[in-house]
């Protein structure tokens, strides 16, 4: 049988130490104790090799069953575990990063296999295995112990791309222990450099929602965080990607200079979208202004004109006022090309030229509540009032948008062909800007101009298929094209250092799905490149991030293996061979050792 070279190094010092403490203690002057010193020297030299290589004894335990650890597992689970199983059965320590000696440590459940063949059940103690371990199981089956109900945050879901001006929503489920105090558990979202929303649960928990508008496009890490009595109970990163609007090409038109149509105008350059606004003067007479694109001829609503446009935004007058061949020209746009129509009703009818117009009805209201600001709520949307003089009655299939207190729509949507109609009973909203409410100007207008404009056509999109990426885990990524990128896409770290290059493989069954498997090995942010496309971010969680919707992930792919009742028939004793506690015998190098000390002190 072979050694390491260490074997035969600690055997020579040992021998050299056995050597020159004998001779020590037969030459010394002083003769009273010698045998004692003698023998304390060769039990201090046994006791250090047997630290080192402690002897085999024979154990009860299985040969068929393995314990593994996994983080959070209970001591009283494992000794309990021990007592029931045998002193002789084998326990490691599972870590998909690094291995150790002590204890005993595997990065894959391969190797166990391997060192095991006889292996049919695994107890696992603890979270539990990743799922990408789990495909080493083969016929094995699990038998999982669960360390005590989880505190914390146990599900939680958000949109973590959202466009400026559309708020962050997050809802999830906080467990609370089920002996804890009665005061309740504050919920609290912090955005970046304040304190965005919070929420108060009972002291053993229950559902929530928080909600926080960014003021900026770009990255930003969010904190969740639970407190109760001042201590905090868990915090949780939330990790966000606010995009820019999307560019839009805007033509509005208004029978007159009003100053919703202004500001609108203003407001919308701002944000780059490219604005044409025609005015009405006197009858034959217009204004027009341009931003952010050249001028060009706005006198009668045409073909080529409406090509130009995502969105037309119109008042009542107007459509009043066009011609029928312009109505025309105005329903085709929207039925065959996607052009998208916002009207801004009053409290009178809607004009004949209006697309749909029989599946809104507006119904005035009395000039005693048309004169006080109502309170309105759209979807996402943050609490504001304005003037509603009237309500919308739909008919299917439109929908609405806006509602005001009341629950009666004030602003709703219907798709006409290719495009879509929506009609808005509001007003004026430009008094939110000089009230310091940009953050609901925005977030309004936003919410109809996304849901009138022209359709994009297809493009390349990216998908993170894992719900919570984090390192030394298989991440997977889809692309959703046509066909395959120029040049190899190429993921860098977080560290802004470290770059691989992705490789893709296409499906099968749909070709439009290329597929490549990223292995990120830190948390934080990744981007992903791809030669004339712009670049793709994702978050990569640490490991200790969001335990709780984790471990039921866990616990859920590892059902196919799992099985929670015990044998039928007892198994017959069985033995296994393990070493002695080293403990024992490093005490009595200790006690040797002290004894030749005091000796020669006395």
């Amino acid at each position: 049988m072979s050694h390491p070279p260490v074997f035969y190094l600690l055997l020579a010092v040992c021998l050299l130490l056995a050597a020159g403490l004998s001779v020590a203690a037969l030459r010394r002057a002083n003769q009273r104790r010698r045998l004692a010193r003698l023998g304390a020297g060769w039990l201090a030299i046994l006791g250090l090799w047997l630290t080192a290589y402690p002897p085999q004894r024979s154990l009860p335990g299985s040969s068929t069953e393995v314990i593994l650890l996994t983080q959070g597992y209970q001591p009283d689970t494992l000794r309990r575990l021990v007592r029931q199983l045998g002193r002789g059965t084998r326990v490691w320590r599972f870590d998909a990063t690094t291995a150790s000696a002590a204890p005993p440590t595997i990065t894959s459940l391969q190797a166990i296999r391997e060192r095991y063949p006889a292996l049919r059940r695994l107890h696992v103690l603890g979270r539990g295995l990743p799922a990408a371990a789990l495909t080493r199981l083969d016929s094995l089956r699990l038998v999982q112990h669960t360390p005590p109900p989880f505190q914390g945050f146990t599900h939680a879901s958000w949109n973590q791309q959202p466009e400026l001006g559309q708020p962050v929503i997050l809802e999830g489920v906080f467990a609370g222990r089920a002996s804890a105090s009665p005061a309740p558990v504050w919920l609290s979202l912090r955005g970046p450099g304040r304190l965005a929303d919070s929420v108060r649960v009972a002291g053993r928990g229950g559902s929530f929602r928080l909600r926080y508008l960014p003021k900026t496009a770009g990255r930003a890490v969010y904190q969740l965080s639970a407190r109760q009595g001042g201590r905090v109970l868990a915090t949780e990163p939330v990790p966000v990607e606010v995009a820019g609007p999307r560019p839009l090409r805007i033509l509005l038109l208004s029978a007159a200079p009003s100053f919703e149509f202004k500001f609108l105008k203003n407001h919308l350059g701002t944000q780059q979208h490219r604005v044409a606004l025609r005015t009405g003067l006197t009858p034959g007479l217009t204004q027009t202004e341009f931003l952010n694109q050249p001028a060009h001829d706005l006198t009668r609503i045409t073909a080529p004109l409406l090509n130009r446009y995502d969105v037309v935004v119109a008042d009542a007058g107007t459509l009043n006022a066009i011609s029928a061949a312009e109505a025309q020209t105005l329903r085709r746009a929207l039925q065959s090309a996607g052009l998208g129509l916002v009207v801004l009703a009053d409290a009178a009818a809607l004009p004949r030229a209006t697309p749909t117009r029989a599946s809104f009805g507006i119904v005035p209201r009395p000039a005693s509540s048309a004169d006080r600001p109502q309170s309105i709520a759209w979807t996402e949307g943050p609490k504001a009032t304005a003037l509603v003089p009237a309500a919308l009655r739909l008919v299917l299939p439109a929908r609405a948008l806006v509602a005001d207190a009341r629950r009666q729509p004030v602003v709703a949507t219907q798709r006409l062909g290719l495009g879509s109609v929506t009609v808005s009973v509001v007003p004026q909203t430009y008094p939110w800007i000089l009230q310091n409410a940009a953050g609901t100007y925005q977030s309004y207008w936003s919410t109809l101009l996304r849901a009138a404009a022209r359709p994009w056509g297809a493009s390349d999109q990216w998908q993170v298929l894992a719900a919570w990426p984090r390192p030394h885990e298989p991440l997977p990524l889809r692309l959703i094209s046509g066909g395959f990128p120029p040049a190899a896409p190429t993921v860098t770290d977080a560290s802004g250092t470290g770059r691989i290059t992705l490789a893709l493989e296409q499906d099968a069954a749909l070709p439009e799905w290329k597929t490549g498997c990223y292995w990120p090995a830190m948390a934080g942010w990744h981007q992903l490149q791809v030669r004339n496309q712009s670049s793709f971010w994702f978050y990569v969680f640490a490991a200790p991030a969001w335990a709780g919707p984790e471990n039921r992930l866990r616990q859920l792919a590892a059902q196919p293996w799992r099985t929670m009742s015990p044998p039928e028939a007892t198994p017959a004793p069985e033995f296994t061979t393990g070493p002695w506690p080293a403990g024992w015998f490093f005490g009595l190098f200790v006690l040797a050792a002290g004894f030749l000390w005091l000796e020669e002190k006395l």
